[in-house]
């Protein structure tokens, strides 16, 4: 299993203008590279892959001081990076969605260079070592767990000018049972995070609604500002900061709340929700605010490292079928609460649909595990 450990790093003067200088480079050959492919295509019909331009690297370095001064691995990595960028496009030209080809970086665009851990980067005595940078101080909150192995590392500015590293770790995680121990099913939200299936319910703070009136009042000032003046880069500053504090405080509550649930449940079953088409809707900035994406797959990868089980479950009808007799009751939004004229119960809506949730994930484990079973093979989940 690969996971990723993300550091704070703080630099000196000297290392901040390397490293600056290093991202300005690869962000110039990302942008090269890009060109000489769509050239290539558009006066050839050509198609240049990863391997044509890698091949060029050395008669580069050469006459480039530029690249020659950067780590080779390095610029390898943005290469295949690119490659990765057409490889998504070209799968989704394919499967008929929007497109969206690969596009020109700009100064604030391109934010991260990748090393192997070991060429060119490298933990060394208690600091980061980076190939014409030098030892970096790093704040390591949580230390590297001894049986992980770092296998990237990922130098990232956010846009504030800060510097972080982002290891990307592989060990053996442990293989989930999801026989042994509670078991939970979980109706995402948007009054509330979550409701259980146990009742219980996680509230939603709403940390963009409650600064979006701050975010006005600095966007309406700069909105009268001459553009690139001192005042005008001044109050773009405090809003970018206002918006990674927002981003800071949903992070640490998913973080949390996520920790929490794997820490007291063995089995979680969770809707499939298409929150890409959700975003779409209506409740686009309400579903943004809440974050389910992001608290979604922590919820997975931690349960995961924890050798615990998570099950998504097909979300239609969740909240009109009964949870006691399986009887399907038609109810709009607004209806709130859940009244089986067929057994009685009597639940709230949320609550009824997190019932159903732990019941479709509970019959999917079933079926896997006879699945494996015929076959000989252990549980996938």
């Amino acid at each position: 299993m690969r996971l990723s450990y993300k550091y704070r790093l703080y630099p000196n003067k000297e290392q901040r203008q390397a490293l600056d200088r290093m991202l300005e480079i690869h962000r110039q050959l990302y942008n090269a590279a890009l060109q000489e492919r769509r050239e290539a295509w558009q006066k050839c019909q050509v198609s240049i892959r990863y391997y044509d331009q890698a091949n060029q690297l050395k008669e580069l370095r050469k006459f480039d001081t530029d690249a020659a001064w950067l780590n080779y691995s390095s610029i390898q990595q943005t290469l295949r990076r690119l490659d990765k960028a057409f490889e998504a496009f070209f799968r989704r030209v394919k499967k008929g969605d929007k497109p969206g080809s690969p596009r020109f970086k700009g100064k604030g665009w391109f934010k991260s260079v990748c090393y192997v851990y070991g060429d060119g980067a490298r933990l060394k005595e208690g600091r980061l070592y980076v190939q014409n940078v030098g030892l970096v101080r790093i704040f390591q909150h949580r230390p590297i767990p001894d049986d992980a192995e770092i296998k990237m590392v990922v130098l990232k500015r956010d846009h504030l000018g800060n510097w972080y590293v982002i290891f990307q770790l592989q060990f053996p995680g442990p293989e989930p049972d999801p026989v042994i121990g509670p078991a939970v099913g979980i109706d995402m939200g948007l009054a509330s995070l979550a409701t259980l299936s146990t009742g219980e319910r996680i509230g939603n703070p709403r940390w963009f609604r409650e600064s979006e009136e701050k975010l006005a009042v600095l966007q309406r000032i700069r909105s009268r500002c001459k553009r690139g003046s001192k005042q005008y880069r001044e109050l773009t500053r405090q809003i970018r900061r206002l918006h990674q504090h927002i981003a800071n405080q949903r992070l640490d509550f998913h973080h949390k709340v996520s920790t929490e649930l794997v820490r007291r449940f063995a089995f979680i079953a969770v809707e499939n929700l298409n929150i890409n088409g959700l975003r779409r809707s209506h409740v686009s900035k309400s579903m943004g605010d809440a974050g389910w994406g992001s608290f979604l797959n922590m919820l997975s990868y931690k349960a995961a490292s924890a050798g615990k089980a998570v099950v998504k479950v097909n979300p239609n009808n969740t909240s009109q079928a009964c949870s006691e007799c399986d009887s399907f009751i038609q109810k709009p939004l607004s209806e709130r609460l859940h009244v089986c004229p067929r057994c009685g119960i009597v639940l709230d809506r949320d609550h009824n649909a997190a019932l159903n949730i732990l019941t479709r994930g509970q019959r999917v484990a079933v079926k896997c595990s006879e699945a494996s079973a015929s076959v000989g093979g252990s549980s996938p989940l």
